[in-house]
């Protein structure tokens, strides 16, 4: 299992890494140079909320919200297409076209 680094842990080796580079500080305390990159971007991205473990759970949770939301708007739009395909049917049957424009 992965070494856990807590959040001032990971400021603290990207401090050093920025006084150095990536690759030093990652050797120097054992954490990959991808890892390193990950939680700069992260850093830039979030501040320091975004190198502790909660805002990973935070993410997850933002994007499962998000896949219910898309699911949902998906919904709605099926329904209201098919409302407007019997409006069409219906158009059809009374006027002999699905065109309002001709009516």
């Amino acid at each position: 299992m992965a070494n856990k680094k807590t959040k001032q842990e990971k400021l603290l080796i990207l401090h050093k890494a920025q006084q150095t580079s990536i690759l030093e500080a990652s050797r120097k305390h054992g954490v990959s140079s991808a890892t390193l990159y990950n939680w700069r971007n992260a850093y830039q991205g979030g501040g320091e909320a975004a190198l502790s473990d909660q805002g990973k759970l935070d993410q997850g949770k933002l994007h499962k919200e998000l896949q219910l939301e898309n699911k949902r708007l998906k919904k709605l739009l099926i329904d209201r297409e098919l409302d407007l395909e019997v409006q069409r049917e219906l158009l059809k049957k009374k006027f002999g076209t699905d065109d309002p424009r001709k009516i």
